[in-house]
């Protein structure tokens, strides 16, 4: 945690909130000491919770189940089929799996196994052992039963079915059915008090659903013969009329066929196979006769330049010839006008050689033109006539095209009904069979037994799961009182929340302190000395000086040395939240303490509604404090001297109820009695009345030097303290520190941190002479 320490007056600020760590996520240490600082709530539940476990496995009534298991297997039909199963069929669904377990659920195999077992008259069934909840449950509706004056009369067979259903629904409720993993396997186990009653309805459940799948096999394979029976006959007459309508209209429409055809569809299609034929050499010769047209039509010139033609088309050979001549000429007069120029004699003759060869090749290509044209008006001509017989034989079967419609329709038909007739045919024969064959699709394979020890209640797994439960509410409760947990504990929080000084921790007054002081105070009193002022626990930190109660108390003298240093006489107040916190104890000690040690010290009970510190002297005063401010009395007349310590108490004397006690302590009266005091004492000490309650440390605060705050560990919530120092700036910014007083010294090591001055108590104690002062609660 960080500390804040903003100065106000010399004094240690008060912040508006509490400053926590905002880094730390998960405090695992700080858990662990909740989980210690609660184990003995945890450690409480957890034996509850056991205990009440051993308590419900004393009037738990023992349960017995027995299970057999059923295997799914559809090889199990296959000698009654006449194809073997296909790998689809022989694999079953979840879906189909979940069904079977649903049926084995159902209520009608329940009353089946009922009827059997003749569970409806066993009255070790029907009235099974009652928990004390159910039992007095069932007396109750017995009670009620009693009044029911206007309840019908009832025949014996609804009573009957009554006590079916009771023990159906009984029946159900102990049943548990379950697949096995992935596989086909179903898991059926029934529960019961009596061993030998879970055995034998395993038992009879199996059988019941072994049973039931043959006699479903059988209804449902009798109930398909029947009807296909009746189809049967049906589809036959329909099929037969169906073909006899086919063959009366071909023979009306004159529809012959040969090898299934009619002979003008055959006389077509042949037609057609010729007009695509003589298609494909018109198509030939037309591409033909337009390649050498265009090479003819470009000039005698480009005509011998292109005039690369297929070997395989006739004359090609004249003119590859005649290009071969061509080509060499032109070689040859190419080098002699390179050699000699083109004027050569040679030369000029070679390119009148050249024209010759190129006009001879313009003639074979315009020759072979012309045949080309000649074929391609063959191929034309002969397309022409193919198209105009096949327009005629068309002609002649359009008017038997509608009734070819007609008849294909009707062979349809009777094809469909033929082929439907013969398909209800097999199924026929195929569930006829079948119905010889009464074997199910299913088997025992775990017979069921007599169970020899009682399945529930296990009592580790009860026992353990109370002891978890108990565990759980405990560490429930322990993290709700962490939860309302709001009291100051450790000196940081005291730094953190209140920005203010942390004197020490007063621990607890116990009864080991009390009964030394007491006995030092008896060894005085026999020794001849006066009774002491005070009681036994007003003088702790006399009697233990070197007790770890006496060392706060010292820590607070130096806090109020440092801070008023330079003050000739010190005037302290002694101030609290909330009443009995013990700032009246805290006052008299500290003061106590203040006058051993030699100091000059004046005592002042200024708690005027409750003058708890007047009270703990041996004897009741005559005269006090209010008497001296009225100025009845000379303040020193009323003044009490502790011969040990010579420690000076000026007491407060109330007789009856004063309702302006804080117009007193800020009364000219009052200050007077502080500067007097001033002038006699180093140290003057007032014990003040709470500040929550009322304003009479507010009225004195202008009179005072200091303020020690006095806050109960564990007791004084932290907001309220804040909120009350927050209101009063003017008593907050004189407050030397604070004191944790009532402190358990046991307990505090589990609310400290890791590597706290907290945790290290135990060997601080080392170091106090008088250890008896740090003492548990009492």
């Amino acid at each position: 945690m960080n500390q804040r320490n903003l100065p106000l007056n010399g004094r240690l600020a008060i912040p508006s909130a509490g400053n926590g760590d905002p880094d730390g996520f998960i405090d695992l240490e700080r858990l662990f000491q909740m989980a210690m600082r609660r184990a003995r709530v945890v450690a409480l539940c957890a034996a509850i919770g056991v205990a009440l476990g051993v308590v419900y496995l004393m009037f738990a009534a023992p349960s017995y189940t027995s299970g057999t298991r059923i295997l799914l297997d559809e090889n199990l039909t296959k000698f009654a089929q006449e194809e073997a199963a296909t790998a689809a069929s022989n694999m079953k669904s979840d879906a189909n799996l979940l069904t079977e377990v649903e049926i084995l659920k159902s209520t009608r195999l329940a009353l089946v196994v009922v009827d059997r077992e003749k569970l409806d008259d066993n009255e070790a069934f029907m009235n099974p052992p009652q928990s004390p909840i159910g039992w007095f449950k069932s007396r109750l509706k017995a009670v009620v039963g009693l009044f029911d004056f206007w309840a019908p009369e009832v025949s014996e067979a609804a009573i009957k079915n009554g006590r079916r259903a009771k023990a159906a629904s009984l029946l159900q409720q102990g049943l548990n059915v379950e697949r096995v993993g992935r596989s086909f396997v179903i898991d059926v186990s029934f529960s019961s008090h009596v061993p030998q009653l879970a055995g034998s309805i395993t038992r009879a459940y199996a059988n019941a659903y072994l049973s039931d799948q043959l006699d479903a096999n059988f209804d449902a394979t009798q109930r398909a013969t029947v009807w296909l029976q009746g189809r049967l006959t049906e589809l036959r007459e329909n099929s037969q009329a169906a073909a006899l309508e086919v063959e009366q209209f071909r023979a009306a429409n004159g529809l012959t066929a040969a090898r299934g055809e009619l002979i003008s569809e055959q006389q077509l299609a042949d037609l057609n196979s010729q007009l695509i034929l003589a298609q494909a050499d018109t198509a030939s010769a037309s591409a033909r006769y337009t390649q050498y047209k265009s090479i003819v039509d470009s000039g005698a010139a480009n005509a011998v330049k292109n005039a690369t033609i297929s070997s395989k088309e006739v004359g090609n050979s004249v003119i590859d010839a005649l290009k071969t001549r061509y080509l060499g000429i032109t070689k040859r007069e190419q080098e002699i006008s390179n050699r000699f120029g083109e004027d050569h004699e040679q030369a000029v003759s070679l390119r009148r050689e050249q024209e010759d060869v190129a006009r001879q090749i313009f003639q074979e290509l315009t020759q072979l033109t012309e045949s080309y044209r000649n074929e391609f008006e063959v191929a034309q001509s002969r397309e022409a006539s193919l198209r105009e017989n096949i327009k005629k034989i068309a002609g002649q079967t359009s008017e038997s095209s509608q009734a070819l419609v007609q008849l294909r329709d009707l062979e349809q038909k009777a094809s469909a009904l033929k082929t439907l007739y013969e398909t209800y045919l097999a199924r026929y024969e195929e569930a006829s069979q079948q119905r010889s064959f009464p074997i199910a699709k299913a088997r025992v394979i775990s017979e069921a037994g007599v169970p020899t020890s009682p399945s529930s209640p296990k009592k580790s797994m009860v026992l353990a799961l109370s002891m978890v439960l108990g565990l759980m509410a405990g560490a429930g409760i322990g993290a709700l009182q962490e939860f309302r947990e709001r009291f100051f504990r450790l000196g940081e929080e005291v730094r953190d929340q209140l920005g203010l000084k942390f004197l020490g921790y007063l621990p607890i007054i116990g009864g080991s302190a009390l009964e030394k002081a007491r006995s030092q105070r008896r060894e005085a009193v026999a020794a001849g000395d006066d009774e002491p002022a005070f009681k036994s626990i007003m003088r702790v930190a006399i009697d233990a000086p070197g007790s770890s109660f006496a060392e706060t108390l010292r820590n607070a003298r130096i806090a109020g040395d440092v801070v008023l240093q330079g003050k000739a006489s010190k005037v302290i107040g002694i101030v609290s939240v909330l009443p009995h916190e013990g700032k009246s104890t805290v006052a008299a000690n500290f003061a106590g303490l203040l006058a051993a040690n030699g100091s000059k010290t004046l005592l002042i009970d200024g708690d005027l509604r409750n003058p708890g510190l007047s009270r703990m002297l041996s004897t009741e005063p005559e005269q006090g404090l209010v008497e001296a401010i009225m100025g009845e009395v000379p303040w020193p007349s009323a003044v009490k001297v502790d011969r040990k310590t010579r420690l000076a108490i000026l007491p407060a004397l109330v007789r009856g109820r004063i309702s302006h006690t804080s117009e007193l302590l800020s009364s000219p009266g009052m200050r007077k009695i502080i500067e007097n005091a001033r002038e006699k004492f180093d140290y003057i000490v007032v014990d003040l009345p709470p500040l929550a309650p009322v304003v009479d440390a507010k009225a004195f605060a202008h009179m005072a030097d200091g303020f020690i705050f006095v806050t109960a560990w564990g007791a004084t919530p932290r907001a309220l303290v804040r909120a009350v120092i927050q209101a009063e700036p003017q008593i907050a910014g004189k407050v030397l520190g604070v004191v944790l007083n009532k402190t358990d010294m046991k307990q505090l090591g589990r609310y400290g941190s890791f590597g706290s001055s907290e945790q290290y108590i135990e060997k601080y104690a080392g170091y106090y002479v008088d250890k008896s002062a740090i003492a548990a609660k009492s």
